[in-house]
């Protein structure tokens, strides 16, 4: 009974059409932060296309975070350059969050960046009951950049800045000392460490090439870029939804340009000075073209 039953089913498979499913194609070689890294060691070649495989055939994830980068990729890049970091620390923060401006994970770090509240407060972010400046796009990556400098100052490598990013510092310098090397590419680390640089390189790759690996995007499809207006205040707000109100927008489109606001009321005793983003008209609604971060992502 059970022979035929597996006849069965082994039949139906057969007459089935299904979508090729292709293994992709390892590079020789990867680039991160203008260094050229060899791929020919079986570690690091396998770790790698772990990575890679795992990004290119989780679709719905990868496809968002694209979407996304369209619209974060160009106040990102601006303060990765302002600030001297490398341009390919922008796949850390995909790594990190997707770029879902609003992430939050069970450890409680919050933002593009993921930074933990106590992190958070040391590189000069806001984190109370009315405000939460880890979910202000431009502050958090300032905070990043001051975090990848600082580590770049203790280990001269990019590589083992980002690895420390995940890990922390603390771990890193303790297991470089310890493993006498130089770089976290080779280091034993935990599962997570371990994979965590991988990921990184090989959401550049896929990012630089992914009309190769099979995704098919429209100029059109990608998140438009955040068009507003800057309003400061330095006083106390009583009810942000009176003030939205106020300003020609609805308290939601508030807080989505402003996700740092996190109560309806802001005390502000010390009078300090806050930048709160107005969306226009052209950042409520979708135009009928999209300016392009990365021509490499679109198929038009």
């Amino acid at each position: 009974m059970a022979v035929a039953v597996m006849a069965i089913i082994f039949s139906n498979l057969q007459a089935q059409s299904f979508a090729a499913i292709e293994s992709p194609k390892i590079p020789d070689k990867v680039k991160f932060a203008d260094q050229e890294i060899s791929l020919a060691r079986n570690d690091m070649y396998e770790r790698f296309e772990r990575e890679l495989t795992s990004l290119i055939y989780s679709h719905g994830s990868t496809l968002l975070t694209v979407k996304r980068a369209n619209r974060y990729f160009p106040i990102l890049s601006k303060v990765l350059e302002d600030n001297n970091v490398p341009q390919d620390f922008l796949y850390l923060a995909c790594v990190e969050s997707l770029l879902d401006t609003r992430a939050y994970s069970s450890a409680k770090a919050a933002g593009i960046w993921q930074f933990i509240p106590g992190t958070a407060r040391q590189y000069g972010l806001e984190v109370s009951d009315y405000v939460d400046e880890r979910y202000d796009i431009e502050k958090e990556a300032v905070a990043a950049c001051k975090y990848f400098k600082n580590a770049y100052a203790k280990y001269g490598n990019w590589e083992s800045v980002a690895a420390s990013y995940n890990a922390g510092t603390g771990r890193i310098t303790t297991e470089l000392e310890a493993q006498m090397v130089t770089t976290a590419y080779d280091l034993h680390l935990p599962k997570e460490t371990a994979r965590y640089i991988y990921r990184i390189l090989a959401t550049k790759v896929l990012f630089e090439n992914l009309k190769s690996f099979g995704y098919r995007i429209s100029s059109s499809q990608l998140y438009q870029p955040l068009d507003y207006n800057i309003i400061e205040i330095s006083s106390s707000v009583d009810d942000w939804q009176k003030w939205a109100k106020g300003h020609g927008i609805t308290y939601s489109q508030l807080r989505e340009y402003n996700p740092w606001i996190v109560a309806k009321s802001l005390p502000n005793k010390t009078g300090k000075t806050y930048r709160v983003k107005i969306p226009t008209e052209k950042g409520l609604f979708r135009q009928s073209t999209t300016p392009v971060f990365d021509k490499r992502w679109v198929i038009d």
